[in-house]
């Protein structure tokens, strides 16, 4: 609770323009984008600068208040709502681009900065920044570098971890360290940039990054290959990557998922076949087009009934468009749309597919399947209402029996939308008890006091524990 006293010492750091705790204020960031989660902060600040936070941080430390750093509020893991009050930081004052090194092909940002306006800017200079999450047009790099977003370019160019040189963060203590740099080499101590990549405002808030950039690819082409059978879509993707060809985008969409896609998007998908792949390659002009020859040669071989490359850039931006819009459009069929994520190694993707809807069958739910297939990244989406509690007791059991099955195929819980709440009661499935306590030992060394997003990442109910046969 924040006291009058504590109250008056915040205002005086930020202002009291800064300083909201209006009902309606905070209400607007009592959730995210995450379903089924949502709890009343007890103030939402907006720092100007670092130092701002340093001073509100050591506060809260002093006097125990949560804090909880938020972006745009995009992610899907309930990872930015304040489920335990306290205070909710918003960084629409640090929202600048320091510096394009085009010397160093770095980036240097402010965490409030949109992804797509900086992709923008760099762009602008020939420069390729890669990590592409879906909600690019509105996410911000903070919440890309607290999740660790993907996106359809992670098959060839990796994460946002991969891209993460150097942070300014202020931890739980208010003492602000600086990680990193503009260095292609640098192994002086441990390395606190990649364990504060992903770690969901746990450990700190992140309040500058230094990220690096590749030269822009001269080319890019993009092709659509349709399928009757799930399975030989599958062996497609093993195929392209046993060949030694890594494109840049591999997604893979289902029959349901295609059919509200194109209600949806209204650009030709074709909505009677079982399966679609989405590939994309960029780089020199020569390598890219022989590079889709035989993409195409393999998924004829794999009975592709139909393989088209896009004739333009239009064409191509329709086709990735639709990808991205897949959320959107299966949000508008029912009032509650449950996005997840499990991974799987890509030989396992038929198999996965094929579980997730004998899952979906048994409990008589509605579950499209999407994602990036050239990693095994596979997004099982539910259409459901979360005011019917029969209905969500069994999504519940669904997606549990969804993560088992991930795991026990080789896989993962969550590939890219992060632990949060909605992970956290499985992430032993993956860690294992003695994962778990180093965690928490890591956690308990930074943050004593436990106020940097407290209640994600650990589960409070330790007692459900599923059994998974690996």
């Amino acid at each position: 609770m924040i006291t009058a006293e504590l109250r008056e010492q915040l205002t005086a750091i930020v202002g009291n323009e800064n300083y909201e705790d209006s009902k309606v204020s905070k209400l607007v960031y009592s959730y995210d984008a995450t379903p089924q989660f949502q709890a009343m902060p007890d103030a939402v600040i907006s720092p100007r600068n670092t130092e701002e936070i340093s001073q509100i941080v050591r506060l809260c430390n002093e006097y125990q208040i949560p804090l909880v750093p938020r972006g745009s509020g995009t992610n899907l893991c309930a990872g930015t709502c304040p489920t335990e009050g306290g205070i909710v930081l918003l960084f629409k004052h640090l929202q600048s681009i320091l510096e394009i090194d085009e010397a160093n092909l770095t980036v240097t940002v402010q965490p409030g900065v949109i992804t797509l306006d900086m992709i923008h800017a760099v762009e602008a200079k020939g420069l390729f920044y890669p990590p592409d999450p879906s909600s690019m047009k509105i996410s911000t790099i903070g919440g890309n570098i607290n999740e660790n977003s993907g996106g359809l370019r992670g098959l060839k160019y990796g994460v946002t971890r991969d891209y993460v040189l150097g942070l300014e963060v202020v931890l739980p203590n208010g003492e602000i360290m600086r990680t990193g740099g503009k260095l292609a080499k640098d192994v002086a101590g441990y390395d606190f940039t990649r364990l504060l990549v992903g770690a969901e405002g746990t450990l700190g808030i992140i309040t500058e990054a230094t990220l690096k950039l590749v030269p822009m690819p001269p080319a890019k082409k993009t092709m659509l290959a349709l399928y009757e059978d799930m399975e030989a879509a599958a062996e497609s993707v093993s195929n392209i990557i046993r060949n030694q060809i890594i494109p840049t985008t591999l997604e893979f969409l289902d029959r349901p998922t295609l059919q509200v896609v194109e209600d949806y998007a209204q650009i030709g998908l074709p909505t009677d076949v079982e399966a679609v792949l989405l590939i994309e390659q960029d780089g020199p002009l020569e390598i890219v087009e022989e590079d889709i020859q035989k993409i195409a040669e393999i998924c004829e071989q794999q009975q592709a009934i139909s393989v088209k490359v896009a004739e333009s850039e239009a064409e191509a931006d329709g086709l990735r468009t639709a990808r991205r819009s897949a959320l959107s459009a299966l949000a508008r069929l029912h009032p509650t749309t449950i996005l997840e994520d499990a991974t799987v190694p890509r030989s396992e993707i038929a198999t996965m597919v094929k579980a997730i809807n004998e899952i979906a069958e048994k409990h008589h739910l509605q579950i499209c399947t999407f994602g990036h297939a050239g990693d095994g990244n596979l997004h099982p989406t539910c259409l459901t209402d979360g005011r019917n509690k029969d209905e969500m007791d069994r999504v519940e059991q669904a997606f549990e029996e969804i993560f088992i099955k991930a795991v026990e195929l080789g896989g993962t819980i969550t590939g890219e939308h992060g632990v949060g709440m909605m992970k956290a009661p499985y992430l032993h499935l993956k860690l294992g008890e003695a994962g778990i306590e180093a965690m928490h030992a890591v956690k308990q060394a930074l943050d004593p006091n436990n106020i940097m997003n407290p209640g994600k990442v650990f589960a409070k109910d330790t007692r459900k524990r599923v059994v998974v046969n690996k």
